[in-house]
């Protein structure tokens, strides 16, 4: 089933205007999650909104925004209020400016959307404005309101659709100064970055997102099913970094460790991925619970945990 759209609205470069739907492009809801419990009882713990004084448990209904303006001091903000702070980006994506997409600072990257035509009606005017801003090679610059808030939003083409991207506000991105100007200024001989280009040479790769494995998540889905199946649980060793004391021979082993790897084993085609990890698959039985009314509910297999490839 195609996810609920973040987003309804038009789109609009000057004059031409077409209604649009913006949708997420990412998900995490396929990773592992956990539930805080009561470790003496095994219940999950269960988190009430309370009045900060009288500790007394205070209604949805009850509840308003405020802006904290001394200690004890707030700003009370209504809802209707926040309603009446009308934006025209609140429902049109008016596209403000077109740059090159090299322009654009990785660190104001925060998630990608897909926009595409909402209904039947807006087709043509969603294509003109896409084939336009392909056709020029440009990233256009809008406005968008999501969760209350103004974003600025970067559109460019993608297949038959356009991707949109939210861009962080100057205020929002640190400066590097404060953590860059400690660093040593360190003159880098012609040897070492020989060497080092020797590396990078023996791992030159492309970028291929299907080969990407969350080892993390897989290693979770195993302790997962091993504690579901009573196995025991061991303790893995931890990698331990170690110390460089003479970089160029680094370097000059990390170069003979690649070059005798390809020669003892002939370089192979990459794998494609699998469709899921091995701990991905399935859960393999229920964990022994505390409560034998829940045992035969907890026999039930898991859903969650069977995965899609993408």
């Amino acid at each position: 089933m195609a996810p609920r759209a973040n987003w309804k609205g038009f789109l609009r470069l000057s004059l031409v205007t077409c209604p649009v739907a913006l949708y997420p492009a990412t998900s995490d809801s396929e990773k592992v999650s956990f539930n805080q419990l009561n470790r003496k009882t095994g219940h999950r713990i269960k988190y009430a909104k309370v009045d900060a004084e009288t500790g007394e448990e205070v209604a949805n209904e009850d509840i308003v925004k405020g802006y904290k303006v001394d200690t004890d001091t707030f700003i009370e903000v209504s809802k209707e209020e926040l309603e009446n702070v009308a934006l025209e980006s609140t429902r049109t994506i008016e596209i403000d400016e077109f740059v090159d997409r090299s322009e654009i600072d990785p660190r104001y990257l925060i998630r990608p959307y897909y926009l595409v035509p909402d209904g039947k009606v807006g087709h043509d005017a969603f294509a003109v404005v896409r084939e336009t801003i392909r056709e020029m090679n440009k990233v256009a610059i809008g406005r968008v309101v999501l969760t209350n808030r103004e974003h600025i939003i970067a559109l460019e083409p993608m297949d038959k659709g356009l991707m949109g991207t939210l861009l962080r506000y100057p205020y929002e991105v640190r400066s590097a100064d404060e953590y860059f100007d400690d660093i040593q200024d360190v003159k880098v001989t012609k040897d070492m970055l020989d060497l080092a280009r020797h590396i990078v040479n023996q791992k030159a790769g492309h970028f291929e997102p299907d080969r990407f494995e969350d080892q993390y998540e897989t290693a979770l889905l195993d302790l997962i099913n091993q504690k579901r199946a009573g196995k025991p649980i061991t303790a893995k060793a931890r990698p331990r970094g170690e110390n460089v004391v003479d970089l160029m021979d680094a370097l000059r082993k990390s170069i003979g460790g690649g070059a005798a790897a390809s020669a003892e084993t002939p370089k192979k085609p990459a794998k494609k991925a699998r469709k899921a990890a091995a701990g991905q698959k399935e859960m393999l039985m229920p964990i022994a619970g505390k409560k034998p009314a829940k045992e035969a509910a907890a026999r039930k297999p898991a859903a969650k945990p069977q995965r899609k490839s993408a």
